[in-house]
């Protein structure tokens, strides 16, 4: 079955061109659009897309609030944050919002149409460097007390070892051979952070590491 999108941004001409592309891709269809936050929020309830591509700076609502709203109202549907990069500084607030990654405006065909299958299959695009860039620089923003490292409750040192590991943006395969386990140990370590931190997804936990002061911020 194809992946249905919903697609956000109070630009014609960039929502034209990603319908196009969605267009000439069997595994992926365009069930909407829409030019605003309300709008999208409206649309996600009514035609349940599995994911948003959700551009943040719109009129009204923005792409923060919608992203909120349409998480907590359908935990199947997920974001995906459309941005400029360095000229969005409300990305962060995004990823809080529950959104499952981002793309940017100017990335590659192929990387936009993967970005989106692999939020579809429910992982979180936090591989490219450049989000970890994106997240390590709002994180810095913050007060220095908030960037302490704290200690976490409930999880075993294996698991925050884990925790440090994600949000340096490790892969599983990476992890595994960093901690000398083997894949599925460290799935089920990832699994049991997910649900002990109540994160949505892996880009929640990168965000967590960062917060609690166990990944240094890039410079």
């Amino acid at each position: 079955m194809s992946v249905r999108v919903l697609l956000v941004d109070d630009q014609p001409l960039v929502r034209s061109g990603l319908r196009v592309l969605i267009a000439d891709t069997p595994d992926l269809s365009v069930v909407g659009e829409a030019g605003t936050g309300a709008e999208a929020v409206e649309l996600a309830r009514a035609v349940r897309p599995d994911v948003v591509v959700m551009d943040i700076r719109m009129p009204g609502m923005d792409g923060i609030e919608a992203t909120r709203q349409i998480v907590a109202g359908d935990g199947a549907t997920r974001v995906l944050v459309l941005t400029t990069f360095d000229e969005d500084e409300h990305v962060y607030g995004a990823l809080r919002a529950g959104a499952s990654g981002f793309l940017v405006k100017d990335m590659a065909v192929d990387d936009i149409l993967g970005a989106v299958r692999v939020v579809a299959a429910g992982d979180a695009l936090i591989a490219p460097s450049v989000t970890r860039r994106l997240i390590a620089g709002f994180v810095e923003a913050a007060p220095p007390a908030a960037r302490r490292v704290r200690p976490v409750a409930g999880i075993t040192e294996r698991e925050r070892e884990v925790l440090t590991l994600i949000g340096q943006g490790r892969s599983n395969s990476e992890i595994a051979e960093e901690l000398f386990i083997t894949m599925a140990t460290t799935k089920s370590h990832v699994a049991r952070l997910l649900t002990k931190l109540d994160a949505r997804d892996r880009v929640q936990l990168v965000i967590i590491a960062y917060e609690l002061g166990l990944v240094a911020p890039a410079r």
